[in-house]
């Protein structure tokens, strides 16, 4: 989201949006930003997007447990900067979330 006033871009902040250039603050409408959980269970850890999935680029990936060929992604850096970074799935059909390395 960019800041009416100077066009800058504005960060969350508490539920609303914050422009830090100039300090305008404005309503979310109740898009929250798209983030990275991480949920545990007993045998296994599993990273999970959650947020406005609307926002999220979409490309041409299988899930595993439905087999539908779309889902959004996103990158981040889960190990040491020398490694590459982890993708993360989310399909648009089911909402199984996986990763790839």
């Amino acid at each position: 989201m960019f800041c009416p006033k100077c066009k800058a871009l504005m960060v969350p902040s508490e539920g609303d949006w914050l422009c830090k250039k100039c300090g305008h603050s404005g309503e979310s409408n109740g898009n929250a930003p798209d983030k990275i959980v991480t949920e545990r269970s007993k045998d296994k850890e599993m990273m999970v997007i959650e947020g406005n999935l609307d926002t999220l680029p979409k490309t041409k990936a299988e899930c595993p447990k439905c087999g539908h060929n779309e889902a959004y992604w996103v990158l981040r850096q889960t190990r040491a900067a020398d490694e590459p970074e982890t993708r993360i799935y989310r399909c648009v059909k089911c909402e199984n979330s996986w990763r790839e390395y």
